[in-house]
């Protein structure tokens, strides 16, 4: 597909933590960063913008361990830098494959990576380099799919592209129930009403009401992340309006 005929030319890629232990119990499997790599080069090749932010639950998860006992501020900036550790992660792959890249971390860390500014990440993405939001928010209480959808409004993102373990959004589990039903389709407001697991409320009502349109996808599929960038059937997209 040529560059101009491509939908989105600028995109926001979510990455849950979980998604970079791939056949790992804890951790980052280097062969499965190493693919999620490849595929941003292919969309850089294709002169598409990539912004990309990840989470940090395959090292720490505050949350989990605020109902343990620990202070959940606390537990929040722990885990904000193990995103700072999976961000470094994902630029040594990039850059490996020969794709530059740029961390920019919402905690000051100079000595590793960029404070965020929003203009210089705007001028980072122009310059077709890929950029990698860590730490969230840089606040405590807020989750890395409010700190996607933050940045994906911010830079002006055409699309949200959220990678998970399913190849979209299901009306229940379908790994608990086998007669789950996928929806091609899906509106922000029914996400919020039927309780659907895409991401929590605060990320879904920022996306709705800045328009931001959110293709959820199987990363474990090689090749669905360029074809949802391509404009074609793939996942489940959340977006306005009446489906």
């Amino acid at each position: 597909m040529s560059e101009t005929a491509l939908p989105y030319k600028r995109v926001l890629l979510k990455l849950s933590g979980e998604a970079l232990m791939g056949e790992e119990n804890y951790g980052i499997d280097p062969n499965y960063i190493r693919r999620i790599a490849e595929e941003i080069k292919t969309l850089n090749e294709m002169k598409v913008e990539i912004a990309v932010v990840i989470g940090g639950g395959n090292i720490f998860r505050g949350a989990g361990l605020a109902e343990a006992g620990m202070d959940r501020g606390t537990g929040d900036h722990i885990g904000m830098l193990a995103t700072v550790i999976n961000s470094l992660s994902l630029q040594d792959s990039l850059e490996n494959v020969g794709v530059y890249c740029r961390v920019m971390s919402a905690l000051r860390i100079n000595d590793v990576c960029e404070d965020y500014i929003r203009r210089r990440a705007i001028r980072h993405l122009q310059k077709k380099r890929v950029v990698v939001f860590a730490a969230g928010t840089g606040n405590p209480y807020f989750t890395t799919d409010s700190a996607a959808a933050l940045r994906a409004v911010e830079i002006g993102a055409d699309i949200m592209l959220k990678a998970t373990k399913v190849d979209g959004v299901y009306d229940s589990d379908p790994a608990r129930n086998p007669d789950a039903v996928r929806y091609d389709v899906v509106t922000y407001d029914e996400v919020v009403s039927k309780k659907l697991a895409v991401m929590d409320t605060t990320a879904t009502v920022m996306c709705r009401d800045h328009n931001m349109p959110v293709c959820v996808f199987n990363l474990n599929v090689p090749g669905d992340m360029v074809r949802a960038v391509a404009g074609e059937p793939v996942g489940t997209m959340v977006k306005g309006g009446s489906v």
